[in-house]
């Protein structure tokens, strides 16, 4: 035989064995890659049914739900005494409204005073917004008794009640900066300020962080140790 032809056959087996020996490295990694994605969505199933059956994170969501319940059964009783809008009482009403809720916030006005009709604005636009504190108004020439009573002289005059009593008040504008174009940003902080109104947080946004946080930390705690993931 040719030796020529010997080596040349050699060659072939050679190269022909090193291909075959390669398409068999990459059929066995395809296979290790398509058993890595199986096994990683098989365990991502069983992370999602061990915390369906979590208990800590069924007891967060009983407690949100609790939570959110009473939240909701305040608002309607406190929307049943009057809060949560801006109205306006006559004089008769004064008392039984000022002493039914915790902290109330009375607009002595005047119909004719632009003044007066800027208070409004930013009293209307606040109530709603302050559920815990009930905002009212009363027309100063139908109100003399309390008018007398209270001391009014400067009209808008705004006056801040505590269980009944009243704790402090706002006269005209000389605790705004004296100018009829605040905001009502600048009210709220000063009422604030005064304690007769709570500063806002979006709703339950503290109940809301706390609720992800624990839920973020059962997750963590199902994941595989060994998992390079985030």
């Amino acid at each position: 035989m040719d030796p020529d032809s010997v080596k040349s056959t050699l060659s072939n087996l050679a190269f022909g064995n090193v291909m075959a020996a390669a398409a068999r490295d990459y059929q066995k990694e395809l296979l290790a890659e398509e058993k890595g994605r199986a096994s990683s969505s098989v365990n991502q199933e069983v992370d999602l049914d061990e915390l369906m059956d979590d208990p800590e994170l069924e007891k967060l969501h009983a407690d949100r739900i609790s939570a959110l319940k009473k939240e909701a059964e305040k608002r309607q009783s406190l929307t049943k005494q009057g809060h949560g809008e801006y109205r306006e009482i006559s004089e008769g009403e004064f008392l039984g409204e000022v002493t039914s809720s915790e902290k109330v916030i009375c607009h002595f006005y005047h119909r004719e005073f632009y003044r007066c009709k800027i208070v409004d604005k930013h009293l209307k636009s606040l109530a709603p917004r302050h559920m815990d504190t009930k905002f009212i108004k009363l027309d100063a020439e139908n109100a003399p008794f309390f008018v007398a009573k209270l001391g009014v002289q400067t009209l808008p005059c705004v006056i801040l009640f505590r269980k009944g009593i009243a704790v402090d008040r706002l006269i005209g504008f000389q605790d705004l900066g004296g100018k009829d174009d605040f905001t009502t940003k600048t009210l709220e902080n000063l009422l604030i300020k005064k304690g007769i109104i709570s500063e806002k947080k979006a709703d339950g946004e503290e109940e809301d962080k706390g609720y992800h946080e624990k839920s973020r930390t059962v997750r963590s705690s199902v994941v595989d140790p060994s998992s390079d993931s985030d």
